[in-house]
């Protein structure tokens, strides 16, 4: 039985709905379009380069261009209402323009790593069995091995300086092509992404509104995406974000930062697009505010968005923890910090307080905590702006109920430690083609998210840690984020990682990794400094210094990497 009291809805300023009846529009091609029409020659997206060369597309250049792909997708490439087509391409012109036009055709969006292997792609092909893919050109050499198990009928390429001006278009290409030589023959039949935009201008304008068409037979509980799940809990599963629930995160979200300006604001998405935050809050939501998008094609190293920061005035943007905890480290970031931020905010990973206060003290603006899940489209908490609490992932978003539960599914006393559940609008329709699974992950309609949490008595929520995370030592439940939160105020430490370990004494044994920011740290300076903040048996046993970690495409740790080490480590003992 869903609960009526939501103690949270009392922390939402009075303009905020507490309750979302339904999204605004059916489909997100109902969404694009209409928006589009808003903001006509407003700048909608810009991808900017390390050396600040740029190209920039309208809202109206956008849908524009999207509506001739849409055309090009159905009338050229012969695709029908559900069918999946693939992304794989960095944050750049293109993702924008193609997203649209897939949700404009009625047709689903399968997101896909640009970094991943042959391998993993063929796998993720072999389980979407996409009908047509959108990839960058230096990457598109790996497509023959990828589609051994899959073939893709239709290739679509582009290129990361697409729909920029000519002259800094020719230069990317020039230097790809004979400078880093990042770009190899394609050896497979495709065809170039103007190109496919220009056949579909052509078709489309023999036609009469057939992209209104396209989409009139989806519904809004029809299949958006297909996202897939970064499997750093195990094999990579395609969460069924249907139109409805993304268009209501969408609003759940930007309903709690209505302060922000309409056709004023300017998002730096660093995050790449086919992460699911990006997609639904700076793709989606900063779109659907009229804001300006920088697109940073790739943040690594962080002196790549160096130029975006001079030449645009910044007034938002997303990361993970590591990626605020660098900056805080570059030099030219904390010679200039972005004037004009109204604030950033943190998802991914757990924010650490040491790097929530050092972001707030270098730029004078706090970074707001949130949490959720692929499977919740993916926004379930959120700190209210003016409110925001250190070391809490904020309060339910509109629509939304969250528990604290019991191994038995009971929920437990305020202030004490559970596993979150959640239920609203924004949860999945479930896991492509794994009906088991769905039913795992989904119960009476409440998501089991395998996160341990306390729910404060005003209705604040805090992560302990992820449940397959928990270290038992002698007994004793230890939560590595506790420990990673508290070695990150250490002045000598940059990042840490902590893991259990197997222990014939205690059954498991804390140790930690670190990558020092003070090159004198030794391992007995941890251990102490631990004992001074920590009750004994979650003092780590082991330490571990390293040149770096482990890290998603994204920049978020991977303890299942270290913990794979470790393991490998164990076995080899066992055996010698």
């Amino acid at each position: 039985m869903d609960r009526t009291d939501k103690p949270w809805t009392a922390l939402y300023d009075t303009d905020v709905r507490a309750e979302i009846d339904g999204p605004q529009f059916r489909t997100i091609g109902d969404f694009i379009s209409a928006t589009a029409d808003t903001y006509g020659d407003l700048p909608a997206f810009t991808t900017c380069l390390p050396n600040g060369m740029n190209g920039t597309l309208t809202f109206a250049q956008a849908d524009e261009m999207s509506d001739a792909l849409a055309v090009y997708l159905r009338e050229v490439a012969g695709l029908s209402t559900g069918d999946r087509v693939a992304i794989q391409v960095p944050n750049c012109l293109a993702y924008p323009v193609m997203a649209m036009a897939i949700f404009k055709a009625g047709c689903v969006l399968v997101n896909v790593n640009p970094l991943y292997t042959a391998e993993e792609m063929a796998k993720q092909f072999a389980d979407a069995e996409p009908s047509a893919i959108l990839i960058v050109d230096m990457f598109a050499d790996k497509l023959v091995e990828a589609m051994h198990g899959h073939p893709i009928p239709n290739v679509i390429v582009t290129r990361v300086a697409e729909f920029m001006p000519a002259l800094p278009k020719w230069i990317v290409g020039l230097v790809q092509k004979y400078w880093d030589k990042s770009v190899k023959p394609i050896t497979l039949p495709h065809i170039r992404l103007p190109d496919a935009i220009v056949a579909g201008r052509t078709k489309h304008a023999e036609l009469h509104n057939a992209v209104d068409g396209y989409r009139r037979d989806v519904s809004p509980d029809d299949v958006a995406c297909l996202q897939y799940t970064g499997g750093t809990t195990g094999v990579s599963k395609g969460a069924m974000l249907t139109h409805s629930n993304l268009l209501m995160n969408m609003e759940q979200t930007m309903e709690l930062i209505k302060s922000l300006e309409r056709g004023k604001e300017v998002a730096l998405t660093a995050l790449p697009l086919y992460h699911v935050f990006a997609f639904t809050v700076n793709f989606l939501g900063f779109y659907s505010i009229g804001a300006r998008n920088i697109l940073i094609p790739n943040p690594r190293p962080l002196t790549s968005m160096k130029r975006a920061f001079e030449n645009y005035k910044i007034t938002w943007l997303s990361g993970v923890n590591t990626l605020f905890n660098g900056l805080c480290n570059e030099v030219w970031f904390l010679d200039t910090p972005p004037k004009h931020l109204k604030f950033a905010s943190a998802g991914g990973m757990a924010l650490q307080g040491a790097v929530a206060a050092r972001w707030e003290e270098v730029t004078g603006k706090p970074v707001v905590e949130g949490y959720g899940l692929t499977e919740s489209s993916p926004v379930l908490t959120f700190n209210p702006l003016g409110k925001s609490r250190a070391n809490s992932i904020g309060v339910p978003v509109p629509s939304t109920d969250v528990r604290c539960v019991d191994e038995d599914g009971a929920d437990v006393p305020v202030g004490e430690v559970g596993e979150l559940i959640a239920k609203g609008p924004q949860i999945m329709k479930g896991y492509w083609k794994k009906p088991e699974e769905t039913e795992k992950t989904i119960q009476n309609g409440w998501l089991l998210t395998g996160d341990i949490a306390v729910m404060e008595p005003d209705g604040y929520f805090r992560i302990v840690d992820r449940k397959k995370d928990m270290i038992l030592v002698s007994g004793f439940n230890v939560y590595p984020n506790e420990i990673e939160d508290m070695l990150a105020a250490h002045p000598g430490v940059n990042e840490v990682a902590v893991i259990g370990v197997p222990d014939g004494a205690s059954g498991e044994a804390v140790k930690a990794f670190i990558v020092k920011q003070d090159d004198t740290l030794t391992v007995d300076a941890v251990r102490s400094y631990c004992k001074e903040h920590l009750t004994a048996y979650k003092v780590p046993k082991q330490v571990e210094f390293r040149d770096e970690l482990p890290k998603s495409n994204v920049g978020k740790i991977l303890r299942k990497d270290l913990r794979a080490e470790e393991d490998a480590k164990t076995k080899v003992k066992e055996q010698a």
